[in-house]
This record gives structure tokens, C-alpha cells and sequence, in this order.
């Protein structure tokens, strides 16, 4: 059994050989692909907040670092509906997707979920992997009987505001303004998406 209560491989050894494996999947992920899912992490980062974040932070992100926090959530994930999902072209991991009780202020933390990331690695977007990821997310925040699920996005990123309201999801009124020094040196707005993902059996 893996960390969230669901039988998995005890590790990427298991996975090896000459099992079929299908062409793309989404599965929960384990405790061994953390430096992956932190190289994917650091990449999207480097991606999706150029022109916002000087160019030397985000030269300076560190994978280790983001994997070893990974690696921790994914040995102790805490709350039973923290999960981390992963996205796989074959058996190379492309993609992620970390999904938590909401903790925003209005947030009712028993029925709002909230995608804390959710990411694919640069070279393999395009290819299907983010939807796949974001229909996994929704089909287990409804199997974890959550009545609705949340996202923040950078407001001037059209791009990912798209992909998700072409799935069908909307803005909910709800910004925020994130103060990413404390000194007011670099500031980011956000806005907030949600959807309902429907009750169990649709």
C-alpha cells in the first residue's frame, strides 16, 4: 500500500522489465520520484514566471531543494486528502499535480480542495498530459467527497487562465496580491479559479 492507502509498486524497481506499459497514465506518485517531480517543479517555475520573478532567482532554484520537501510530503502526507498525483509518457514522469484541503480564509477545509500545483514539464506540454492531470484531480477530489475544488493563477498568465476555463472552470471573484519578499520589491497578483467537480458516480 503507498502512502495514501492505495496498492502501488513499493518502488521504481517494480516497475521495470517487460510489463506493458500504457502509453500515458496518471497515478498517485511515490516517495522515489521526488527528484523528479522537483526537476519539473524548478523547469515549469523557470517557465511560467519569467518576466516576473529577475532572472537570477529563478536561475538560482535549487530541484534538491523542492524534492526534498516533495519526498517528506510523500513519506508523511499528513491530512488523508493530501495527495500527490503524476502524470507519465510511457514510464518517463512529464507532469504532476498536488491537491490539499483549501486553507484560504472563506474556505470550508471540509468540502473545499485546492490545487497547490500543478505542473508539466516544458518539453512534453502539448501533448495532453495537464488535462489528463486536472481530469485525475477532479475525479479524486469528488471520490474524497470534496463539493469543490480551487486554483490560483497568476493574473496576467492567459495561457494557463485558458486551460482551465476551456475545462470548464471560472473565476470566483476571489484575488490575492503575494508579497514574495516581504519589502513590496516584487509583487504578483492572482486570481482564483474553481469548479464543482460533481457528486460521486457522474
Amino acid at each position: 500500500m503507498s502512502d495514501f492507502g492505495v496498492p502501488e509498486p513499493a518502488n521504481l524497481s517494480d516497475l521495470s522489465g517487460d510489463t506493458p506499459v500504457a502509453e500515458t497514465s496518471v497515478r498517485l506518485a511515490l516517495p522515489a520520484e521526488a527528484d523528479a517531480i522537483g526537476e519539473i517543479q524548478v523547469a515549469a517555475w523557470r517557465t511560467s514566471y519569467a518576466g516576473l520573478l529577475p532572472a537570477d532567482v529563478l536561475a538560482d532554484l535549487n530541484p534538491a531543494q523542492f524534492a526534498a520537501q516533495w519526498r517528506a510530503a510523500l513519506v508523511a502526507p499528513g491530512e488523508a486528502r493530501n495527495r500527490v498525483m503524476v502524470a507519465l509518457a510511457g514510464r518517463t514522469l512529464v507532469g504532476f499535480a498536488a491537491i490539499t484541503p483549501s486553507d484560504d480564509p472563506d474556505a470550508d477545509q471540509q468540502h473545499d480542495a485546492l490545487i497547490a500545483e500543478l505542473a508539466v514539464s516544458p518539453e512534453a506540454t502539448r501533448a495532453g498530459h495537464g488535462s489528463r492531470l486536472l481530469n485525475a484531480v477532479v475525479d479524486t477530489v469528488r471520490a474524497d467527497g470534496f463539493r469543490r475544488v480551487t486554483v490560483w493563477v497568476n493574473s496576467t498568465d492567459d495561457v494557463l487562465r485558458a486551460f482551465y476555463t476551456d475545462a470548464g472552470w471560472a473565476p470566483d471573484g476571489a484575488h490575492r496580491e503575494l508579497d514574495l519578499y516581504g519589502d513590496e520589491s516584487v509583487r504578483i497578483k492572482q486570481i482564483r479559479l474553481h469548479t464543482d467537480p460533481g457528486p460521486i458516480g457522474d
